[in-house]
């Protein structure tokens, strides 16, 4: 598939095309029968603050704040110099000292986002967004509609969203999610890669372990600890010796690292909040007693949002009271988490507000203004204890991952 004109013809990568010229050639044996992609924006706040403002063409663009904080997104200009997302603003200006800073524009990026989520939607109606800037595709069956293969149904929307909203973006094209992802992260910017059936296997085996989705920095860390750092070696091992090592986590590991994957692509939104609710049996106006429930709430949310690699900006805190008046509370942090002590700390805040004896039979605790995990929790120069709360709550989590949920707790959550 020629990228510049989308003629098709049996030609190798090596070869320009032959209808306009171009270099620009997608080639792959498989090309005609795959049909799932992932399309990723590339370096996208960063890209479009560029857009807006031609004068940081050539510049190294960080998008954070300037003087505490971490970097959102930094421009491919920037990577040069070792800057990458989720670094402490600080370290990136010792890395690059004209680096352009500019403040997150929040509202804007995701309005941009819904324009192209709209461009993808007139490709499929099988569009699953995963994050503001990045998306699944399912085009199984839209050859006929499009009059072409998927793949080249692929590149011309990648044009169009360049020449519509000036902004390129990568296609990872496979048979699954999983394998769609993985390609979409090893061409860019503005690439095109393919994985197919065939060669999933022997290409998986040479990579590291953290290119498996969802193995975080306690999984790695503790993977690496048992002497895996290559997807091969969870090859070998295979799934029982995995799921006796590592449980159900073993048995995803076994079969991600085989290239298989049966999810399908779900057409939606976004996940828009994450929650936890508990109606009483009996009425409680004890402060304490709301205080362990509200505790072992934050200890569910902040779990789902790490096994889904996002975080919330906004708690919100609701109360039944015994007569069925319904109260809800919110508050916005400065920064979205992920983290149990800051979920609970800002949701015991609103609480502490509202309890004066009053009788309730139901507390609810929820995270929105959802955000991926690489904006969470950044390091704040104003509270150095907290990358140490951090620190802590990841041991924590590492233990509880390897020994079971129960292994360590909290004293406010004794006597549940």
């Amino acid at each position: 598939v020629c990228r510049t004109c989308f003629f098709e013809t049996r030609i190798t990568a090596s070869d320009n095309c032959p209808n306009c010229g171009s270099a620009r050639i997608t080639s792959h044996p498989e090309l005609p029968e795959l049909e799932l992609a992932h399309i990723d924006c590339d370096a996208f706040y960063a890209n479009v603050e560029k857009r807006d403002d031609p004068a940081l063409k050539n510049k190294p663009v960080l998008v954070g704040g300037k003087s505490r904080g971490v970097v959102m997104a930094a421009c491919y200009v920037a990577r040069e110099y070792g800057i990458r997302s989720a670094m402490p603003m600080y370290k990136a200006l010792k890395a690059c000292p004209h680096a352009v800073i500019v403040a997150p524009k929040m509202s804007k990026y995701r309005m941009i986002g819904h324009q192209i989520r709209d461009l993808m939607k007139t490709t499929t109606p099988l569009v699953e967004p995963i994050s503001i800037d990045e998306a699944f595709l399912d085009l199984t069956g839209t050859q006929r509609l499009h009059g072409g293969t998927a793949a080249a149904t692929l590149a011309r929307l990648a044009a169009e969203i360049y020449s519509t909203i000036g902004l390129t973006v990568t296609v990872g094209l496979s048979h699954n999610k999983f394998l769609a992802k993985l390609a979409s992260g090893l061409d860019k910017p503005s690439g095109f890669q393919v994985i197919g059936r065939k060669e999933a296997k022997s290409f998986l085996a040479t990579q590291h372990i953290s290119r498996i989705w969802g193995v975080g920095k306690v999984m790695q860390k503790r993977l690496e600890r048992d002497g895996i750092n290559r997807v091969g070696q969870l090859q070998v091992l295979g799934s029982p010796e995995l799921i006796k090592r590592y449980g159900n986590i073993g048995a995803r590991l076994a079969r991600l690292s085989m290239g298989e994957d049966s999810r399908k692509v779900s057409p939606g939104t976004m996940r828009k909040s994450l929650s936890s609710e508990t109606t009483f049996t009996d009425n409680i106006t004890d402060v304490t007693r709301l205080k362990q429930i509200l505790w072992k709430q934050s200890e569910k949310v902040s779990n789902g949002l790490k096994k889904e690699n996002i975080g919330g900006r906004t708690v919100t805190l609701k109360l039944k009271t015994s007569d069925f008046i319904l109260l809800t509370r919110s508050r916005t942090l400065e920064y979205p988490t992920q983290l149990t002590d800051v979920i609970f700390s800002a949701s015991r805040e609103l609480l502490d507000k509202e309890v004066n004896g009053t009788a309730y039979r139901l507390l609810g605790l929820g995270l929105s203004s959802l955000e991926p995990e690489v904006h969470c929790d950044p390091m704040d120069l104003a509270e150095p204890d907290a990358q140490h709360r951090k620190m802590v709550e990841n041991v924590v989590d590492d233990l509880r991952d390897r020994m079971g949920p129960n292994i360590i707790k909290k004293g406010r959550a004794f006597g549940l």
